[in-house]
């Protein structure tokens, strides 16, 4: 792997993980020596990652980590309410109907199973993003799946951030089997409403678990 390849990967993890907290500085020389990585690299990796919308150039030699204010969780939530929905009605059209079925299956017996544990819930996150590769396949459609990967980087950060709280998960789980039971189903009503409403209730599930005095 390239160095500068290397570093945006470390960087963004270290982001989207909150080791690297909002406006913490990145120092070009000490993240350059810490990451093993010359400078020039490291420029480059400075440069996605802003372009992400993951850091910021406060001057020609201050970068830091963007700050995630709940006007911006906000603006995050309208655009993907907008790609994903559409991209559930794409899918329900066009998608593989047993695809969506297994993972509808997948998405029940991670229900009964519950998500007690870390483990467990790592391992429906893992299930979830086997449902957006599905979804990305089936929308077929590369400007919309390209939009909704930039979503999804910032999205790891908010979940990071607001933590996860053991009802919504089990709600969560039940949302997203409805909404692969309806693209299954080749419903692409159910499938764009039953998305709304889940975005609905993992907004306000994010904004109540917000660190108290969050901006």
């Amino acid at each position: 792997m390239r160095q500068g390849e290397r570093a945006y990967a470390t960087l963004l993890d270290e982001i989207q993980r909150g080791d690297l907290a909002p406006a913490t500085v990145l120092g070009e020389v000490e993240q350059a020596a810490r990451l093993g990585v010359s400078r020039t690299p490291l420029r480059e990796a400075l440069t996605r990652l802003e372009a992400d919308g993951l850091v910021v150039q406060r001057s020609p030699r201050v970068t830091v980590v963007a700050d995630l204010p709940v006007s911006r969780i906000r603006q995050l939530f309208e655009v993907r309410r907008a790609l994903e929905e559409q991209a559930a009605r794409l899918a329900a059209e066009r998608g593989d109907a047993a695809t969506f079925a297994a993972l509808a299956d997948e998405f029940a017996e991670a229900g009964v199973a519950g998500l007690a544990g870390e483990d467990e819930v790592e391992a429906y996150y893992r299930l979830i993003a086997r449902f957006d590769v599905a979804l990305d396949a089936a929308v077929a459609n590369e400007f919309l799946t390209q939009a909704l990967r930039t979503v999804r980087t910032h999205l790891v950060r908010v979940r990071r951030l607001a933590k996860d709280h053991p009802d919504r998960l089990e709600a969560s789980v039940v949302e997203h089997r409805l909404i692969a039971s309806a693209i299954a189903a080749r419903d692409a009503d159910l499938a764009a409403h039953a998305t709304h409403v889940h975005l609905h209730n993992a907004l306000a599930s994010v904004l109540a678990g917000l660190p108290e005095g969050h901006p």
